[in-house]
């Protein structure tokens, strides 16, 4: 990303609270302008609250509906006139603990619509406003995990589609060359947010077991997606993992 643009303008899907919050407000306190997209409203306020004195706007955004998702991008350019970046963050687990012989088609289908058609959706729309724009091009990232390479048990929905993820990721990743649209995506593991809060108390391993896990601060997520994002467009991080240093992922457990 070219450092003498600015302002510099994301948008950061899921932005009411957890990874999308911190990221959102990392973004703004470092100058960007940054549309907060969510499904509810009041959440996205309190996120711009965080950074009362700079550039956001809040769009209430179901990334599961185009019609949602066509009205982001318009305010957007509405607003800012560019994008430099796409958060693809707003996603679900799903319902926890359910067999998955048991999962209802329902349950499947909403993690589906949320998690990658909703990436899809948001990316195809980054890519038409990115191609067309003068400066071309910008950045797209993608929030994967470490279920994009090691599910948790009963979690066949959410980890089907962080492997999807992975698969979108490569091939926009390529496609976006001829537009200087860069594309990367960060696997998280254990960041402390309210979807990770049953982690510390107890969670269900490979094994049977179910055992407290470690988790980090989410702003340690935060400033390596602000790095990502503020590399220049010469350069991307195609992959990257940031996790607690000692939740069981690596190695057997």
């Amino acid at each position: 990303m070219d450092a003498e643009r600015t302002p510099r303008i994301a948008i950061v899907t899921g932005a009411g609270s957890g990874i999308g919050r911190a990221v959102a407000v990392e973004l703004l306190c470092a100058g960007w302008s940054v549309a907060l997209a969510g499904r509810r409203e009041e959440a996205l306020a309190g996120t711009a609250a965080s950074a009362p004195e700079r550039a956001s706007l809040v769009v209430r955004t179901d990334v599961s509906r185009p019609d949602d998702v066509t009205a982001l991008f318009a305010a957007v350019r509405e607003r800012f006139g560019r994008l430099d970046l796409l958060f693809n963050n707003a996603g679900t687990f799903g319902p926890g603990g359910v067999p998955f012989e048991e999962l209802p088609y329902d349950a499947w289908r909403h993690v589906v619509d949320t998690n990658l058609n909703g990436a899809f959706l948001c990316a195809q729309a980054a890519f038409r406003q990115m191609k067309e724009q003068d400066p071309r091009g910008g950045r797209i990232i993608n929030n994967g995990s470490v279920s994009a390479h090691a599910p948790r048990p009963l979690s066949a929905p959410y980890t089907a589609t962080k492997h999807a993820l992975t698969g979108l990721t490569k091939s926009l990743s390529l496609d976006g060359r001829a537009y200087g649209i860069a594309v990367g995506q960060i696997d998280i593991g254990n960041a402390a947010t309210d979807m990770t809060a049953r982690m510390r108390t107890g969670a269900l391993q490979a094994n049977g077991e179910i055992a407290p896990e470690p988790v980090m601060d989410v702003a340690d997520v935060a400033r390596t997606v602000r790095h990502m994002a503020e590399l220049p467009l010469e350069a991307n991080v195609q992959f990257a993992t940031v996790l607690a240093t000692a939740m069981p992922y690596v190695g057997r457990g």
